[in-house]
């Protein structure tokens, strides 16, 4: 059998492509903002991850000039040979000193963060226990580990305590969760996780990729959301959302950090992050410090969205973030909704089987803390121009 087959047998994108409800890879023609053009439309943006609306601030842009000026465009060699710059080390202390941790390391992308932290942590004699909903890089972490990955229902505690029940006493554990669930936008039950992890000596791991810069006192994320970073072992986290840059990380203590760096096949045999994007991620973070403002504006832009969205009766998943889905339930309801969105000048992201369940597609809208009230009217008419017009969902099969 030729190995290609499966390529040439492949046909669903290309339906979606002939029907012209082909909602991916389009293409942007200005920079990251509240505002964008995409292929010759003028687009309000609310489906980026662009939380802290710092990817267009001129602080986090010159600052990544200069350091291309300074350092060049790449460092050409990983961590441990000749990829290892001040301005990496630099930003490690700031992160794990910003987080209340005793160390940091720095990857390359959030995705290869996941892979090079669970990977090292765990091994063939361990348990990875997993929500259902996690990100499905944690779930090509968990393979990569060898360890005996088991998966909870979704921020279900009964179901967390029934599997953590069932785990050899001689066996090390892993819990990871999402903070932020980034297709829904609720919280992960961090005070539970975290009382069921000391009842059966497990250690507790949580990426919050859309937690740091949104939710918390000071934007530290979901620890300090629930006032519990003493309490967390483990906290991941992306450059490529509110920190406007690209790359990943991880704060703990100081020697599991030590050991990830020694014994992370993903970070030892990757070309380190580049100096742009070090020094953007070390700006981003500054402001954020700075300026704690922008993170209230944010979940006041997202409050705003929300209680319009409500009193129009569009159907939403309820979350305290500024993630709000939308729901559209079948996939050619959503890839129609999206189009039809998309031609009235509003960018949002479809979600359909598998990143949700069967009958619970939806559409993902996100809010950035420099959008205005009046974008978001703009964008509630479109809305519910689109969904006034939109047939009604599938009947549910039996």
């Amino acid at each position: 059998m030729d190995l290609f087959q499966k390529c040439y047998d492949y046909t669903a994108a290309k339906e979606v492509i002939a029907a012209g409800v082909y909602p991916y890879f389009h293409h942007l023609e200005t920079g990251q903002d509240t505002e964008v053009v995409m292929e010759g439309h003028p687009i309000i943006m609310i489906g980026s991850n662009n939380y802290q609306g710092l990817t267009s601030d001129s602080r986090v842009i010159e600052a990544a000039k200069e350091a291309l000026i300074k350092y060049g465009s790449g460092c050409s060699g990983s961590r441990f040979l000749n990829g290892t710059l001040d301005l990496h080390i630099k930003l490690e202390k700031k992160l794990a000193k910003f987080l209340n941790k005793d160390a940091a390391i720095t990857f390359s992308t959030g995705y290869q963060s996941n892979l090079g932290i669970i990977s090292a942590i765990a091994g063939r004699n361990d348990y990875i226990v997993c929500d259902k909903e996690n990100h499905a890089s944690i779930y090509d972490a968990c393979r990569l580990s060898y360890a005996k990955m088991v998966r909870y229902e979704h921020s279900n505690m009964g179901d967390l305590n029934k599997v953590l029940s069932e785990i050899p006493e001689n066996k090390g554990i892993l819990i990871v969760t999402d903070g932020v669930f980034s297709m829904g936008g609720d919280i992960c039950k961090l005070p539970e996780i975290v009382e069921l992890a000391e009842k059966y000596g497990a250690r507790v791991m949580v990426d919050d990729a859309h937690g740091l810069g949104v939710i918390g006192e000071r934007g530290r994320g979901t620890a300090e959301y629930f006032n519990l970073e003493d309490k967390v072992d483990i906290i991941m986290g992306t450059f490529s959302k509110s920190l406007a840059s690209l790359g990943g990380y991880m704060v703990a203590s100081e020697e599991v950090v030590h050991y990830v760096k020694h014994n992370s096949r993903p970070f030892i045999f990757s070309a380190s992050i580049p100096p742009s994007n070090a020094a953007a991620a070390l700006k981003a973070l500054e402001i954020i410090e700075q300026e704690p403002q922008r993170m209230k504006a944010l979940l006041r832009i997202s409050d705003y969205m929300r209680k319009g969205l409500r009193e129009m009766g569009i159907p939403i998943l309820e979350s305290p973030t500024p993630i709000i889905p939308i729901m559209t339930y079948d996939t050619d309801r959503t890839f129609l909704a999206t189009k039809m969105l998309f031609e009235e000048g509003v960018y949002v992201n479809p979600v359909i089987v598998p990143a949700v369940a069967p009958g619970q597609c939806l559409i993902r809208t996100s809010y950035t803390a420099t959008h205005t009230e009046a974008q978001m009217d703009r964008a509630m008419e479109a809305i519910g121009k689109v969904f006034s017009k939109l047939p009604p969902r599938e009947a549910k099969k039996e």
